[in-house]
């Protein structure tokens, strides 16, 4: 590799890295101001604001049917043939042995004059009678209320715990929200440590790239040491082009958790070495951590309390219902359509209607049986969570109090490290040493200064998912940490 493309690669960009950071002044934020953010724009937190507003127009409607429910009704029916009634009487009156003597006619409006002989003499109509006119119109109202229906007011105490529910449901995406964004938010510190790192790495390779060049143009370096220094600068350039590209993966993660425009140009403030002021945690407190508020046990809760009120509605299909009703109606009946001589005849009734079970067939019993197995099952659930999220505690506690001691191990490397690597340095300079003792003196700071970095990531995060399984306020503080 030609000396004069290598620095001129790597000049060009050192130079352009920090003119595209100059070209807009991004938005620095805080996690205060990530958190308040999300909580705005957030569309899971939007979606679950929805469903309170849903299930709270849900509840309305159920309270609506305690009131009386009232209908308009109205129908025209028109006759393709009538009905056709037909009665037996004597016909002997009508043949002439009638004190008058008269004959009756043979066209008497519907009535039909075919007649035959019964078996007492006598002669009955064989035709029949035409009932009804041609056009049928009606309207009215009518209207119906449940006086006594139990299964119907446990239903709207069911209704009351669904909003309960879907409160309780915007409780948990809130806080998988701050949970979400918390992490993304150490993302981007990790990921922007990282390429402090490795921008350090570079820049030293590049000094002792410099410093190995003078020493092989004086004749006290080999050429195996140049190509050495030339293949630590090289190595030193994929990293930090993965650790930015690590920074802008990671802000875009920020952004798409906090709801905001992708394209938008935002930073975060602070540093890692921040958070690693405050890594402090007594293990002997978690002894005081309950489930009270977290939110899968709260929404289990709730829905045991559902289960036991479908219980008692199964249970009050065996008892009497009671409804009030009334209807008004007005008919017509014609053979035309001159609406002016129509007569109206008004129609109406007031009635209550009771209503006894007797059998079903079996079918209330099991559905009985059917809600109290569902409530058990609800109960071998709540007690399988309970346990898991009690084991998930631990495993947080633990995560948190081994970071806390990594940290301080790391902490301490990375100053042996760095003396290490002066140490080096300087004997390098002066002979004493290879450029493979110095390149690994190099490595060794890198990783301490990563693990470093990692282990407040860690325990950071840890803390994050612990908060939220405890069901942490999103503004307020746990109880082990005040």
């Amino acid at each position: 590799m030609n000396r004069n493309i290598v620095l001129a690669f790597f000049i060009s960009f050192l130079v352009c890295f920090p003119m595209k950071a100059q070209e807009g002044s991004p938005t620095i934020i805080t996690l205060d101001d990530a958190l308040r953010i999300a909580l705005s724009e957030n569309v899971a937190v939007k979606v679950a604001d929805k469903e309170i507003e849903r299930t709270e127009y849900a509840r309305k409607g159920t309270y609506a049917s305690l009131l009386p429910q009232v209908d308009a009704v109205g129908s025209f029916q028109r006759t393709i043939k009538k009905q056709v009634m037909y009665m037996d009487f004597d016909m002997s009156a009508f043949a002439g042995g009638g004190e008058s003597g008269e004959t009756p006619s043979q066209d008497s409006g519907n009535i039909s004059s075919d007649a035959v002989p019964s078996d007492d003499g006598s002669s009955k109509s064989s035709g029949g009678i035409e009932v009804g006119r041609w056009n049928t119109y009606s309207g009215g109202i009518s209207a119906m209320m449940p006086l006594v229906n139990a299964q119907l007011w446990k239903s709207i105490e069911i209704s009351g715990q669904e909003v309960e529910m879907a409160v309780e449901k915007a409780r948990s995406s809130r806080l998988d929200m701050v949970t979400q964004v918390k992490e993304a938010y150490y993302s981007v510190l990790l990921a922007k440590e990282a390429l402090n790192v490795y921008k350090e790495v570079y820049d030293n390779a590049m000094a002792n790239y410099s410093q190995t060049e003078k020493r092989h143009n004086a004749q006290k370096a080999s050429d195996l040491e140049l190509t050495r220094a030339k293949s630590a600068v090289s190595n030193a350039v994929p990293n930090v082009f993965n650790a930015e590209s690590s920074v802008i993966l990671a802000l875009w993660q920020l952004k798409a958790v906090m709801g905001v425009d992708l394209d938008m140009d935002i930073d975060v403030a602070g540093s890692l070495e921040d958070y690693g002021k405050s890594m402090l945690f007594d293990v002997n407190e978690a002894e005081a951590m309950n489930l009270d508020y977290n939110t899968t046990m709260r929404q289990l809760a709730i829905q045991a309390e559902e289960m036991a009120n479908n219980v008692k509605i199964q249970q009050y299909a065996y008892l009497p219902t009671l409804a009030a009703n009334f209807a008004y109606s007005v008919n017509a009946m014609t053979n035309d359509f001159n609406f002016k001589e129509y007569r109206w005849t008004p129609y109406s009734y007031f009635g209550l209607s009771l209503s006894i079970p007797i059998f079903s067939g079996g079918k209330r019993l099991n559905d009985v049986r059917a809600a109290k197995v569902q409530a058990e099952e609800l109960d071998l659930q709540r007690a399988d969570t309970e346990r898991q999220l009690k084991i998930g505690i631990r495993q947080y506690l633990n995560t948190m109090e081994a970071r806390m001691k990594s940290h301080a191990a790391a902490l301490d490397a990375v100053e042996t490290a760095r003396k290490a690597y002066d140490i080096a340095q300087k004997s390098y300079n002066v002979g004493r040493s290879t450029i493979t003792d110095l390149n690994d003196a190099q490595l060794g700071l890198t990783q301490a200064r990563l693990s470093v970095s990692q282990a407040i990531f860690d325990f950071e995060v840890a803390k994050a998912n612990l908060e939220k399984i405890l069901g942490c306020d999103v503004t307020g503080e746990p109880v082990f940490w005040k």
